[in-house]
């Protein structure tokens, strides 16, 4: 088989810590490469390299084309010697045409500049034909669903000749249907002469499209190999192949059995329908949690995870349907001020975007979804205001020069720190936390799960979805695995361990 892509020892660093360790890896002509790895393996890092928003001087190693050393200065550079990038969020106009879209970073020009927009109708259509798509070029972006902007994103790859494709969690968010065009087209692009990298977690997608595969852990390129040769235990395996540190501090796992203990949440058939993205993210969802236990959440991009956590939370953003019970009482939360009102707690996944107000203070920050403690006919007692700042800033070990700072002058895991205070002010007695220890050094994780674990102690339900699965079996009692929307597996005691929660993530018995 002939080279077309190839990277040799690919490093990066992030403020001193390595995102990437010596990286090689190399696609073949006309073929489909799975890279694979856990969240946080670095295979986005890679991409960002090798598409060239990394440009030349900001990592070290190398890139070659059919064999000959290159260096990217930019996307467009990158893109004008054959590699394009599909990423998983869409990068589309949607008030545009498919043919604007397509065309919009080379227009085709007539005399004295003017757009040529005859030529880009006809030439987008040349493309949509080739790719069996039913659309037009004349149509908008908006009026398309997910699957069909996807052909567009295609289309806009091929428009600029791109040797080499890359698919970053294409699949996400398609349904069957469009799955199974959005496949045609690329094996039909690969008989074409078309070679392709495809990120995926979804490890039956892989054997279906692609060839071969690299395998990144950590950081590292750990296995390469023909998908022929292996099965998805052997992809699993490499993924995962690793030993907890002792980043986790020790902690009393409740041995009474489930059906001994009583629940203080209950969620029965409950289903969460996105607004934003016309599509249910949850379907037919139950299970039980209780007084003084850890219980995770795990699954891949996409599975539904962060969508359980805000539906049940009363987000404006879904239409959800099911029972809450707290307490084996029924209760309606349809907006989050009855989730507070009823004790729960919400810790975001995005702490910066709408987890806290970076330019108030952290005193401020801290008391924000519970000031209703701190009034009385109208007036701010800020004196009980400060004893549960302080209490809190003392309990959480949070460093700060003053409660009066901005929290955008603190660090990550202080900031992270500040968020978690925020709902440990609202004394809830089941807190929920999306990736609570996402960009933070080993240090503050420590911390954070030493606090947790402090919780748990005083009987708060604690209740965590995370992408690393060594959090998951370092902190949980109990690990609930998501797939699709729906609950694929319930994990318990010497069941929770990395090769089973994978396993049930990728569909794989």
């Amino acid at each position: 088989m002939t080279e077309i892509l190839r990277t040799h020892q690919i490093t990066k660093e992030f403020s001193g810590v390595k995102a990437l360790r010596g990286v090689d890896f190399t696609l073949n002509s006309r073929e489909g490469l799975a890279l694979i790895g856990e969240n946080g393996a670095g295979k986005s890092t890679l991409v960002k390299i090798i598409s060239g928003v990394y440009s030349a001087g900001n990592f070290g190693g190398k890139i070659s084309i059919e064999g000959t050393e290159v260096e990217f200065s930019g996307t467009k550079d990158a893109s004008e010697k054959g590699i394009s990038i599909i990423h998983q969020e869409l990068n589309l106009f949607p008030e545009l045409t498919v043919g604007e879209n397509i065309f919009l970073n080379h227009l085709p020009l007539k005399s004295f500049g003017r757009v040529d927009y005859l030529k880009i109708n006809n030439d987008a259509q040349l493309l949509l034909d080739q790719l069996g798509v039913e659309f037009l070029a004349t149509d908008k972006v908006t009026d398309l669903n997910t699957g069909n902007q996807q052909m567009v994103e295609i289309a806009k790859a091929i428009s600029t000749n791109a040797k080499i494709l890359i698919l970053d969690e294409p699949t996400s968010s398609l349904t069957t249907k469009e799955i199974q065009n959005l496949f045609k087209v690329i094996k039909k692009l690969q008989e074409n002469g078309l070679s392709f990298v495809y990120i995926s977690h979804k490890l039956d997608e892989v054997f279906e499209l692609c060839q071969a595969v690299t395998i990144l852990r950590d950081g590292e390129s750990v296995y390469s190999n023909q998908l022929s040769n292996i099965d998805q235990n052997t992809i699993i395996t490499h993924m995962v192949g690793r030993e907890l540190s002792d980043l986790y501090p020790p902690r009393m796992i409740n041995s009474t059995p489930l059906e001994d203990r009583t629940p203080v949440f209950e969620v029965e058939n409950w289903s969460a329908y996105k607004l934003s993205e016309h599509r249910e993210r949850v379907s037919k969802v139950n299970f039980k949690a209780f007084r003084g236990e850890i219980l995770g959440i795990s699954g891949l991009m996409g599975a539904g995870r962060t969508d359980l956590l805000l539906s049940l939370f009363g987000s404006s953003n879904y239409q959800a349907s099911g029972q809450i019970k707290i307490d084996g009482s029924p209760v309606k939360i349809s907006k989050p001020e009855e989730a507070i009102n009823n004790g729960l707690g919400l810790v975001t996944e995005d702490r910066k975007g709408n987890g806290l107000h970076l330019d108030f203070s952290i005193s401020d920050n801290i008391c924000m979804a519970s000031l209703d403690s701190y009034t009385k006919n109208g007036l701010l007692d800020n004196n009980k205001k400060l004893l549960v700042v302080s209490e809190l800033v003392k309990k959480l070990l949070i460093k700060i020069p003053s409660t009066d700072h901005a929290v955008k002058t603190l660090s990550g895991g202080n900031q992270q720190k500040v968020a978690i205070a925020k709902w440990l002010a609202t004394k809830p007695k089941i807190l929920f936390l999306d990736e609570p220890t996402r960009g933070i050094d080993i240090g503050a994780k420590f911390e954070i799960y030493s606090l947790l674990n402090q919780l748990v102690k005083e009987n708060v339900c604690v209740i965590i979805v995370s992408s690393e699965l060594p959090e998951l079996l370092g902190m949980c009692d109990r690990v609930i695995v998501m797939r699709e929307g729906q609950f694929a597996s319930h994990l318990q005691g010497s069941q929770i361990t990395e090769t089973n929660i994978m396993s049930a993530a990728v569909g794989v018995q």
